[in-house]
């Protein structure tokens, strides 16, 4: 087999699903991350239809992610006297099975660690691409050469910048920013294994206090802000001014928000690229069609890896021929995610748009007409099955 070296870019969920994957099929794998250690916690992500599950079980896990779902998370929408306005079902929001990000992110990396080397606290500076591989610069570490460099470092993926060109050129700007705040038991109940959070809007903002497992969620729309991401003092203070003069419960959120520990801020943005490979570089995941809070992320993320991973097996490691058939299938099957913006739905501009939001659940049956529309989403593709070609 030819290009036996292959770094991955990122320790999420991407990241070590194609770790396995390739581990499995031969190639010596080496995974970066900026991070020191995995990222706990973090947003819910769902998986949902039989090609996730499909997916799921080929890699053996399937029956752990569901023991440690989060279960149901019903959004009541409510309004400023806590008057039941309309429910967003669990089953629309999380998909067949829910899971904290932090503990899909461990899953995959208990079944690799033995196996992959894993460089932690580090990421990539520069890349270089000779005809026999590429050379790769680390911040921390010294430089090595890989046969191929796989990115599946998120939206702001510094693969993409390095080996495509700036983040501009290909990640669009939504018109709005979400925070996530911490875990939290405050405003919400759990019923046995259904959560219920609690939704408040007022026109371009939404605020949600969620139920056992759920953080705190903040969606406002916002033109783009030049902010510095690794400043979290000031990114708290960005929530708490485009929040100021809300009300209900926003208040008491806000009072706590300058010592919350777990905290994450981005725009809602999207990735638009007609390929996902440019050499011996390959994108998988949000870097290549994220979308955030679309929906299909994580689903896309793990099918992404499946695939690439798979044909690059069925090519003998012969990349040119891969890279071109991951294309193909991926762009396919990512169409979903360059059409969603959960903006407008989760923190609607007006009033009316508000209530025409809310009348959708409350009715029901748009409801279950884009719950068919997003399983269908979920299982539009012809996945390829590459079983004799896994090592026991």
């Amino acid at each position: 087999m030819s290009n036996k070296t292959v770094l991955v870019s990122g320790a999420s969920v991407a990241g070590p699903a194609l770790a396995y994957w390739l581990n499995r099929y031969g190639f010596a794998v080496t995974v970066v991350e900026r991070g020191r250690a995995l990222r706990p916690g973090g947003q819910a992500v769902d998986f949902k239809g039989e090609t996730h599950r499909k997916v799921l079980e080929q890699m053996g896990i399937l029956d752990e992610v569901r023991a440690r779902a989060t279960g149901k998370s019903d959004l009541v929408i409510i309004d400023e006297n806590d008057k039941e306005l309309a429910t967003i079902p669990g089953e629309f929001t999380g998909g067949d099975v829910e899971i904290l990000r932090g503990d899909l992110a461990a899953i995959l990396f208990e079944r690799t660690e033995r196996d992959v080397e894993y460089l932690f606290g580090d990421t990539i500076t520069a890349l270089g691409e000779a005809e026999s591989g590429v050379d790769v610069t680390f911040e921390n570490a010294p430089p090595r050469t890989f046969d191929l460099v796989l990115g599946a470092d998120g939206i702001h993926s510094a693969v993409r910048r390095l080996a495509f060109g700036a983040e501009d050129d290909y990640v669009d700007h939504l018109g709005y920013y979400y925070a996530v705040v911490g875990a939290n038991r405050r405003g919400g109940t759990v019923d046995k294994d259904r959560a219920v959070g609690l939704m408040y809007n007022v026109p371009g903002k939404m605020a949600v206090v969620g139920g056992a497992k759920a953080p705190e969620l903040y969606i406002f729309a916002s033109d783009r802000i030049d902010y510095d991401r690794n400043d979290i003092d000031a990114q708290k203070r960005l929530v708490a001014d485009a929040y100021v003069d809300v009300g209900w419960r926003v208040p008491e959120m806000l009072e706590t928000l300058p010592d919350s520990s777990d905290f994450y801020l981005d725009s809602i943005a999207r990735v638009a690229m007609d390929r996902y490979t440019k050499g011996r570089v390959a994108l998988v995941g949000d870097s290549a069609y994220g979308n955030t809070l679309g929906g299909f992320g994580t689903g896309l993320a793990i099918v992404g890896a499946y695939v690439l991973a798979g044909e690059l097996a069925a090519a003998g490691g012969d990349h040119v021929v891969a890279f071109e058939r991951y294309d193909k299938v991926m762009h396919r099957y990512a169409k979903s995610a360059r059409s969603v913006n959960a903006g407008p739905f989760m923190a609607p501009a007006s009033p009316l748009r508000i209530r025409l939001r809310n009348w959708t659940f409350k009715f029901g049956l748009p409801m279950r007409l884009m719950l068919k529309v997003t399983d269908m989403f979920a299982t539009d593709i012809d996945l390829r099955d590459y079983p004799a070609l896994v090592r026991s």
